[in-house]
Parts: structure tokens; C-alpha cells; sequence
């Protein structure tokens, strides 16, 4: 078929297809075994919901190197592919609101509890903008509604970016008063926080937490990618160079969300964010009984 007939101006790879929807379903099958197994019941409308949206994206997309013509497994595509990490980007920001709790509050600039609430909000903004502009483009009878749909999938895009970026800048933020032993000096010392654990307590970085940062950053670095190349790719229009290029799909966003998910399957927040076993009372008792002694 002569790549001018189809909707994406290319006809998309087959054995890519294959690919990625085996790789994300390996992944995602992964994920729910991990998640029941570790009790991490968040991770299912997070980091599950984004691998099945990615699966039924570049099941669109393998649908389409069969009819590149056809317009359902275009849209299909387009709007999975686009809302697909949003979940995984609030996995992200509810990991880290943890790392904050672990180890130490004061140092962030918001709560752990703030900090889940304010970002995945934004977050979830993020994915109903996406999901209308999605459904306005699907529904687009002429180039003119399509045009105005990806705007609003841009904005959703770029207001998403907006919101890595602040992300970005406040973990960077809480790391470095971590190393550096300095809280926030408007933290306020009285909080959800027992006498046992106060608010501006500093915890131990474990070789675990150490892991799930290290990770987390990486994360970061690979949705980073995808969204600025989504930001551009839309800015570009529907028939723009950079859309029209199918090895620029398959690196900057297909591997960088294959590369993101991966990484929470290896370095999985259930195993390294597990909280230490509590001391038992007894040997709390004997300890104290020699101490006195």
C-alpha cells in the first residue's frame, strides 16, 4: 500500500507492533502478579491501567499495519498511546510521597500526604484533557475538528509537562536537604506524626530506598522524554513531519514507556518500599530491662 493512503503517512511496522504489545503485556501481567503478591493494591489503577491502556494502543497500531487506512485503529491508537502513562506518572508521584515518609518530611516542601494528593490531582487534570481532546478528534468529521481536538490533547500534553517539571524540581529539592541535613524552615514540627516518629525526624537511607530513588529517577528521565517529544509531535499537526515519522514513535515514545515500566517491574516499590519489620514488645522489654540493669 502507498504510504499516501494512510491516515498516519506511513504504514506502520508489524513486527514492531508485535513487539510492543508483547513486551508491554509481559510487563503488565508482571505488574498484577507483583501487586497482589506485595499487597500494593495502587499499583492497579496506576502503573496496571497505564500497561493495558499500552497494550490496546499498539494493538491499534498492529491493527492498522493490516488496514492503515482505517480509522478506528488510528484513534485507537492515538488516544491510548497518549492517556497511557498519565497513571504511570502518578505511580511516580505517590513512590515518592512514600520515599518521603520514610525518610523524613521536613525536608519536603509539602506534605507526604499533600504531595500525593496536589500531583496526582493535576495528574488526573491532565488525563480528562487528554481524554476529551482524544474523544473530539475521534469524533472529527473534517481536519478542522481534528485540528481542534489535538489542541486539546496538546494542552493536556503540556500541562502534564508543567507538572513533571515541578516534580522534578521538588524531589531534587528534598534530596538535597536530605544529604545536606537541612529542613524546610517553615515546616511545621506538629503534625500527623506521633511522639515516636515527630515530622522533622531525618530516617535512614536504606540500600532499598536508595534503590527505589535511583529508579525512580530514571523513571522520571524516560517519561520525560516521552513528553516532550508528545508536546512537539502534536504541536506539529496531524501531518507533520514529526508525526509522519514512524522510527520517531517507536524510540521516543514507545521504548521510553517500555523503559519506565520496566524499571518499576526491576526495581519494584512493593519489595524496596516495604516498611521495616517493628520491634517485637518483648525484646522491647528485655532491651530496656538491661539497660536498667
Amino acid at each position: 500500500m502507498d504510504p499516501a493512503d494512510s491516515i498516519y503517512n506511513y504504514v506502520p511496522s508489524r513486527t514492531v507492533a508485535i513487539i510492543f504489545v508483547v513486551l508491554f503485556a509481559v510487563s503488565t501481567t508482571a505488574h498484577v502478579g507483583q501487586a497482589i503478591f506485595h499487597r500494593l493494591w495502587w499499583a492497579f489503577p496506576t502503573i496496571c491501567l497505564a500497561g493495558v491502556m499500552e497494550i490496546l494502543g499498539w494493538s491499534g497500531r498492529l491493527w492498522s499495519s493490516y488496514s492503515p487506512s482505517l480509522n478506528t485503529p488510528f484513534q485507537i491508537q492515538i488516544v491510548c498511546t497518549i492517556m497511557a502513562p498519565t497513571p504511570l506518572v502518578a505511580a511516580s508521584f505517590l513512590i515518592l510521597g512514600r520515599i518521603i515518609h520514610r525518610l523524613g518530611p521536613a525536608f519536603s516542601r509539602l506534605s507526604p500526604r499533600n504531595y500525593s494528593i496536589i500531583f496526582v490531582s493535576c495528574d488526573l487534570i491532565s488525563l480528562i484533557v487528554q481524554g476529551i481532546g482524544g474523544g473530539i478528534a475521534s469524533a472529527a468529521d473534517n481536519e478542522a475538528d481534528a485540528n481542534k481536538g489535538g489542541n486539546v490533547m496538546l494542552g493536556g500534553i503540556v500541562f502534564q509537562l508543567v507538572v513533571i517539571t515541578f516534580y522534578a524540581l521538588f524531589a531534587a529539592e528534598f534530596i538535597w536537604r536530605y544529604y545536606t541535613d537541612r529542613p524546610v524552615s517553615s515546616f511545621s514540627k506538629t503534625s500527623e506524626y506521633s511522639i515516636d516518629k515527630p515530622a522533622h525526624f531525618r530516617g535512614v537511607l536504606s540500600r532499598k530506598l536508595s534503590l527505589m530513588l535511583i529508579a525512580l529517577v530514571f523513571e522520571a528521565v524516560f517519561l520525560y522524554i516521552r513528553a516532550i517529544y508528545r508536546t512537539i509531535e502534536l504541536s506539529d499537526g496531524w501531518n507533520g513531519k514529526i508525526i509522519s515519522t514512524q522510527v520517531y514513535f517507536n524510540v521516543f515514545d514507545g521504548a521510553m514507556i517500555v523503559l519506565a515500566i520496566y524499571t518499576l517491574n526491576l526495581f519494584y516499590p512493593g519489595f524496596l518500599l516495604a516498611e521495616p519489620k517493628p520491634v517485637q514488645d518483648d525484646q522491647r522489654t528485655i532491651d530496656v530491662e538491661m539497660s536498667q540493669a
